[in-house]
């Protein structure tokens, strides 16, 4: 069962100076889940995605992500990973397509590869008659999920996903979770950070963090049921009203 633990964490930590912005968490993510990633601002969860994107080293602790090690290999975590953030990682000056053959590019995929998965992404986004269209043109739902469909355009084992669905409609938001399950599907494991706790409930796990400390950890259900919470958002504010922090 161990080579389904494509993200595992072991007392990981994060100082700076005398601040603990990640105290010693320690969690497993297996291939193909949907994992939540909660907590209220200021609780450690996007510095703790930096150090597992291997952008951010830890101060102690141990994690792999991928099979590698986030100490000596992280530059093998980028080239094995997606990672979207809040702000679509695309490019507003280029068009669509010139966004996938960037990002393509980035990842060392051939000009075969690149030319056959932006037809296939063009056509599974309805996106056709956009291609040649900068992405600065485009409404904000249609950005988003061209920025998830770029994320893993190289096919990675996991990605990351910080704040994906910030500022768009609810309809659009359902739209965009739908893409999640698909990938999750084809055996991608989606980390997923989230402001919206009805996303929480899309979930297979999510852990909650609180003051840089994972305090809840399991699925949806079971976790209602421990907190005697009717809904993820009551089980969320149970937690974080003990939060002493208030920014990342």
């Amino acid at each position: 069962m161990a080579n389904d633990k494509v993200i595992t964490a072991d007392k990981l930590t994060k100082r700076f100076g005398d601040f603990v912005a990640v105290d010693r968490i320690s969690f497993e993510v297996n291939k193909g889940e949907i994992f939540g990633f909660l907590g209220a601002n200021g609780a450690g969860k996007t510095t703790a995605m930096r150090m597992l994107c291997g952008l951010s080293m830890p101060t102690s602790g141990e994690a792999s992500v991928a099979g590698f090690d986030v100490y000596k290999e992280n530059e093998k975590i980028k080239k094995n990973i997606g990672y979207m953030s809040q702000k679509f990682s695309l490019y507003d000056d280029l068009t669509v397509k010139e966004n996938m053959r960037f990002y393509g590019g980035i990842y060392g995929m051939s000009n075969k590869f690149i030319k056959e998965k932006t037809a296939f992404i063009l056509e599974y986004l309805h996106l056709q008659s956009e291609a040649d269209k900068l992405v600065k043109s485009l409404p904000l739902g249609w950005k988003q999920k061209l920025a998830f469909s770029v994320a893993i355009f190289h096919e990675p084992g996991i990605v990351f996903l910080d704040e994906p669905t910030g500022g768009v409609d609810p309809v659009t938001r359902r739209e965009f979770w739908n893409m999640i399950y698909n990938a999750s599907d084809t055996g991608i494991t989606i980390f997923v950070t989230t402001h919206y706790m009805d996303e929480a409930e899309y979930c297979n796990r999510v852990s909650i963090m609180v003051d840089g400390r994972i305090d809840a950890l399991d699925t949806p259900a079971a976790l209602k049921k421990t907190y005697e919470a009717a809904s993820m958002d009551e089980v969320f504010l149970k937690l974080a009203r003990k939060a002493k922090r208030s920014a990342d």
